[in-house]
């Protein structure tokens, strides 16, 4: 299919980073935060607000990324 990513729910961060190995992000997120600090992303996410909103309880630390690598 063409179009766009479906908004589907992961049941698990193995499960959505098997179909998106950077995790999900946020539109607008810059990089990922560690220990408080902001670095690059060891794996460029997939930036998908509809998403990201669909998944956002993966997102631990509230960086603006599920299940980020």
């Amino acid at each position: 299919n063409g179009g766009a990513p479906s908004t589907q729910t992961f049941r698990s961060c193995a499960e959505l980073n098997a179909v998106y190995p950077g995790g999900i992000a946020r539109t607008g997120t810059t990089g990922n935060l560690v220990s408080g600090s902001l670095k690059p992303f060891g794996v460029t996410p997939l930036f998908d607000d509809a998403l990201y909103q669909a998944n956002r309880s993966r997102d631990g630390d509230a960086d603006g990324i599920a299940c980020e690598k």
